[in-house]
């Protein structure tokens, strides 16, 4: 939990007010299973991009991880908790999960990157189950820092203000993947753009880029995609295997 609730990043004033009682008026799930985002910056310029998919790892190895929401669905009897629905993914072995997210916690900066806006967190209880027919399953549990917005025309939204400065990050979970059958845990943590946690496998200053040691654990094509020339045949190759849907 040290990156989840560390100060904010790029706000003004890192002083916060309880939101807990007001966010069930608004849905989480426009910020945990965004499929675009809108950044903006202080200057009012606006661009509209396609959301990154989650970066994750597993096990003390840094094995990449995989895993991508198809559904999360505020629960019309329970409006603090979301139904979650997607899949898994580690080397070339895809499971199905369900779960829930549960808001715990609440709040508002006092003071963020735009005077007419409100930025804010949720942190929420996370508890995902892979099908158990299925191989090599478990079930991953844990916390999530998710940060929204409130805009001047009171949309509630993802945060992506200030997505150019440097170790921009957002939904940053922290927890452990359980196996069923032998009841062993491994830590288990994802984000959007970086990774909460992940000790020496992300050596990038403004963005995140894995150390050479661990290529061979799953990062060989995300390196190839994204660190080297975009115009050379193996890298536009590769960026459309990162761009595969591989939970469809």
């Amino acid at each position: 939990m040290t990156v989840l609730l560390s100060s904010k990043t790029y706000a003004q004033d890192t002083t916060t007010t309880d939101f807990f009682d007001k966010i069930k008026s608004y849905d989480l799930s426009t910020v945990i299973a965004a499929d675009s985002i809108l950044t903006e910056d202080r200057e009012d310029g606006k661009e509209k991009f396609k959301r990154a998919e989650i970066l994750g790892f597993i096990g003390d190895d840094y094995q990449r991880f995989f895993i991508h929401f198809v559904s999360v669905i505020q629960n019309p009897t329970n409006p603090y908790e979301y139904l979650a629905y997607g899949k898994t993914k580690v080397k070339e072995t895809i499971c199905s999960f369900q779960g829930t997210i549960t808001v715990r916690q609440a709040r508002v900066y006092k003071d963020g990157d735009i005077a007419t806006y409100k930025q804010g967190y949720a942190i929420c209880d996370v508890i995902l189950y892979e099908d158990k027919k299925q191989p090599s399953t478990g079930f991953i549990k844990g916390k999530l820092k998710s940060e929204f917005l409130i805009d001047s025309k009171g949309q509630f939204r993802y945060d992506a203000l200030m997505f150019v400065a440097d170790g921009f990050s957002k939904n940053q979970f922290v927890g452990s993947w359980t196996s069923y059958k032998t009841n062993a845990s491994k830590k288990c943590n994802w984000g959007d753009y970086r990774i909460p946690e992940c000790g020496d496998l992300d050596i990038g200053a403004g963005e995140f880029s894995v150390d050479d040691k661990y290529l061979k654990n799953g990062w060989e094509n995300y390196r190839l995609a994204y660190s080297y020339d975009p115009d050379k045949p193996e890298s536009q190759k590769a960026r459309q295997k990162e761009n595969v849907q591989w939970w469809k």
